[in-house]
């Protein structure tokens, strides 16, 4: 029996085919080369310096919850977030789980000055310049969908592209695809086969995280993913070294997500 994720990669691999079929590489670069020469904003530094660290996700559906905000706008949502003080946004362009696209992508980059990363199931290098010339800041790197060689090829392009690497590991074992061009680090507390969700995972993977980079030699920013709701518990994991959070079922499920990130922010940083 197929778990989700092997769904969703099977069904990806369909999608970017298809997509390099329509547009192939070289007409994606020459119709974006101005987007490519674009600066791009650190998420590792918004991250780093912010009081909250909240990555603020854009998705109007889950593949384990089905849809959260069937008619969410970007032009409604991202700029709200912006406005909350959101350190970062993340915006799924998976349109057959997520409900998402690039046009989503796209659109936020026009209206907010915030680090943007896309999130996706990355697993061919069109894909990158996809984002980058969509806007993307950062990229995210599945370790479980990707080996550890694929992994550092599609990392050094980002780079290369001028984006950041976030890099998502569930377990101890995917420990190893960490590479030199990882920036940010971050467990998720969803397991992909089946959407269960334990955030008593980061707290059990922060010190291996924070160990693997020290004894490569290089430390990225460790950020925590999915399930997190409550500002009590961003304290404690930003006690045990995480300094993102990446949120947006919480914020999604809400008539006004904007609104619900910017109260827990106001508890987030109460009293200090």
């Amino acid at each position: 029996m197929k778990d989700i994720l092997q769904n969703i990669i099977e069904n990806k691999r369909v999608e970017v085919d298809r997509q390099k079929q329509a547009v192939s590489l070289s007409t994606l670069l020459a119709l974006g080369s101005e987007r490519m020469e674009r600066p791009t904003r650190s998420m590792r530094n918004a991250l780093a310096v912010s009081s909250s660290g909240i990555i603020a996700e854009f998705k109007r559906r889950s593949p384990s919850k089905g849809w959260l905000h069937p008619y969410a706008s970007v032009g409604d949502v991202v700029p709200a977030y912006e406005r909350a003080g959101a350190s970062v946004c993340s915006i799924l362009t998976d349109s057959e789980f997520f409900g998402g696209s690039l046009g989503d992508l796209q659109t936020a980059r026009h209206l907010v000055d915030l680090p943007l990363l896309r999130k996706d199931f990355i697993i061919d290098p069109y894909q990158l310049y996809q984002a980058r010339v969509m806007g993307a800041d950062a990229i995210l790197l599945i370790a479980s969908v990707l080996s550890s060689a694929q992994c550092a090829e599609l990392a050094e392009l980002a780079h290369t592209l001028g984006m950041e690497v976030l890099l998502e590991v569930h377990s101890e074992e995917e420990l190893d695809h960490l590479n030199k061009y990882v920036d940010m680090l971050g467990v998720n507390n969803r397991n992909l086969g089946s959407f269960h969700t334990d955030v008593a995972n980061s707290f059990r993977l922060a010190s291996e995280m924070k160990a693997v980079g020290i004894k490569k030699g290089f430390e990225p920013l460790l950020i925590s993913e999915s399930g997190l709701k409550e500002a009590s518990m961003l304290k404690e994991l930003r006690a045990a070294g995480f300094r993102g959070f990446l949120i947006g079922e919480t914020f999604m499920r809400g008539v006004n997500p904007g609104e619900v990130l910017n109260d827990l922010i106001n508890e987030l940083t109460h009293g200090e």
